[in-house]
């Protein structure tokens, strides 16, 4: 893991401090950030996301949905180094695939692209995972957290899917389907995605416990979406999510038989 420097002050060494990016008066890093946008017709959205980003970190990936707005020349004029990364597919889950795999940091941050998310709060983010997290999980009801744009319907649905999965699965979220979060590059190779829609959030959170990365939930606050209309749908999302959930937990039912059935092939062998 790479090396985090507090406390920085004059009477460190420059040539030390020459390694080590600054993103606080108390914390200083030294991997490289990289924040992945997947985003479809927000050039409007796209001015309000920018300007919260801090300026240390490594690169911004932006995934365009074969927009039909000018949202890669807005994010170009506001970003001028931003990594446009095309979208192969359809949805969410596709979109953060390609923006992951374009990534060159060491940590990866994902951020929404409607203006909902504060930039602010990376780094609460990196922090956690420079202090030995693996996967930092942004949460609106963690102490701290909130959100302005979720009905209540949609608390309802996410607390019961969230209950499902911490019963489960032995996680201890209090929020699953939201998609502001941070990780370690090495994590990608321990969780797999595979899905395309707006249920990577809900996998990528379920396989990081079955793989045993250490989480740490960060307060987040959601703001309402600024311009333009959400392709969220809750019945239908939630149905999928549901369905990622059952699908996960019959997955880790296989596995187990089949770390058993060794030891009870030896049994029927012996008892024969």
């Amino acid at each position: 893991m790479s090396s985090v420097l507090r406390t920085p002050g004059p009477d460190r060494d420059p040539l030390l401090a020459a390694h080590y990016r600054p993103i606080s008066s108390h914390l200083a890093i030294t991997p490289p950030v990289s924040v992945v946008i997947p985003a479809m017709n927000e050039a409007e959205n796209l001015p309000y996301v920018f300007k919260t980003l801090p300026d240390w970190i490594h690169e911004v990936v932006l995934v365009d949905g074969d927009s039909t707005d000018d949202t890669v020349d807005v994010a170009r004029s506001l970003w001028p180094e931003v990594k446009v990364v095309a979208q192969r597919g359809k949805g969410k889950g596709d979109a953060l695939i390609s923006g992951f795999e374009a990534c060159s940091g060491d940590i990866i941050v994902m951020v929404d692209a409607d203006g909902s998310a504060d930039g602010n709060e990376i780094v609460s983010y990196v922090s956690a995972l420079v202090s030995g997290a693996d996967f930092a999980k942004g949460s609106r009801f963690a102490n701290g957290g909130g959100t302005d744009d979720m009905t209540l319907i949609r608390k309802l649905g996410n607390w019961a899917l969230c209950t499902v999965v911490n019963r489960k699965f032995g996680a201890r979220y209090t929020d699953l389907c939201y998609g502001y979060n941070a990780f370690w590059r090495h994590c990608l190779d321990k969780i797999d995605l595979d899905c395309t829609g707006f249920e990577v959030e809900t996998l990528m959170n379920i396989r990081v416990v079955k793989a045993g990365l250490k989480v740490q939930e960060i307060p987040s606050h959601e703001y309402l979406r600024i311009h333009g209309t959400s392709n969220l749908r809750a019945v239908r999302d939630g149905l999928r999510v549901l369905r990622v959930i059952l699908q996960e937990r019959s997955n880790r039912r296989a596995l187990r038989r089949g770390r058993r059935s060794p030891l009870a092939d030896s049994r029927r062998g012996a008892a024969s």
